[in-house]
């Protein structure tokens, strides 16, 4: 089993620099396309704690759907943000890379070194 794992969405410019930094890097890794794999509640917020993130910090807020939910006039808790997040993973920053008990946010892409 791979050592990192990579929550991405394949035709996301910014992950597919991440995914290409990796393999240049050498180091063996999982990609995981979270569109036809979604997360679970449990694993997202589990991620997110790693990361030392909230929903807020990864939410993604000019896409249609987040103007479609009126979240900007909306607040909701952080347990129904991640509920509306696995429902609609459009919603989520991306990638999220995770090795061990560490995760993080690689946007840009580069800070995915820090991992490595």
């Amino acid at each position: 089993m791979s050592d990192i794992t990579i929550y991405q969405k394949p035709t996301c410019s910014t992950c597919r620099t991440a995914v290409r930094l990796l393999k240049e890097s050498g180091t063996s890794f999982t990609a995981v396309n979270y569109y036809e794999q979604p997360f679970t509640a449990v694993q997202l917020k589990r991620l997110l704690k790693k990361a030392g993130l909230s929903p807020r910090d990864v939410l993604r807020t000019k896409e249609d759907i987040y103007k479609e939910l009126n979240l900007a006039k909306h607040p909701v808790s952080d347990d129904e943000l991640i509920e509306l997040m696995v429902k609609h993973p459009d919603l989520i920053q991306r990638p999220i890379v995770e090795k061990g008990e560490q995760a993080l946010l690689a946007r840009p892409a580069e800070s995915i070194t820090t991992l490595l």
